[in-house]
């Protein structure tokens, strides 16, 4: 049986297919970028869901596959943006993006390799 670690995840998880197609998004995805009364977007195009110069931007690397890592703040409230590639038996498939909110402050935490 293969479980879906992502589905209750606290963290927006949406994925596309090399062609820009939204193939899924967990509940989290789903509540953040679907507005109330707002129809189901998966099979639409992530290009359409974007205004320049995002558009361009995720165009480029559906083309040419990277990672993207930005934060955003909207109404007081920040958030990680993780956007790679995904592979499917070893290819390129598309990509995905993690989008979490962040916490005022985040501690960090330098670790030392061990001797």
């Amino acid at each position: 049986m293969k479980r879906d670690y992502f589905e209750d995840a606290d963290v927006a998880v949406t994925v596309c297919a090399k062609d820009g197609t939204i193939l899924d998004m967990n509940a989290k995805s789903k509540k953040t970028f679907l507005k109330p009364g707002m129809p189901e977007i998966i099979g639409n195009n992530v290009l359409d869901c974007h205004p320049e110069p995002a558009r361009t931007l995720l165009s480029d690397m559906l083309e040419n596959p990277r990672t993207n890592v930005y934060t955003v703040e909207k109404d007081g409230v920040k958030k990680l943006i993780f956007q790679t590639h995904w592979y499917d038996e070893g290819e390129y498939a598309g990509f995905m993006e993690l989008s979490m909110v962040l916490p005022e402050v985040i501690p960090n935490r330098v670790r030392k390799p061990k001797p």
